[in-house]
């Protein structure tokens, strides 16, 4: 769950987005948002959808699948 939590907070700074703004995005609470990026909690697969396709990049990126952002199209 580190690579996922590291990986998100990177792409959110990437984009200088606040955490209060993604879990707008995301549809959550903020609380809800800030244990992704602590590690405590893990998104159900239409949440982790939801982010990936919010930053362009493949599930398998998310989850340390792979280390290439790009989505097979």
């Amino acid at each position: 769950m580190a690579i996922f939590s590291e990986r998100v907070r990177e792409l959110r700074k990437e984009r200088d987005l606040k955490q209060r703004e993604m879990a707008e995005i995301c549809g959550l609470k903020l609380r809800s948002y800030q244990d992704y990026e602590y590690g405590k909690t893990f998104p159900e697969v239409p949440g982790l959808i939801r982010i990936a396709q919010f930053f362009d990049v493949s599930t398998d990126y998310l989850l340390g699948l792979t280390d290439k952002r790009e989505v097979n199209r």
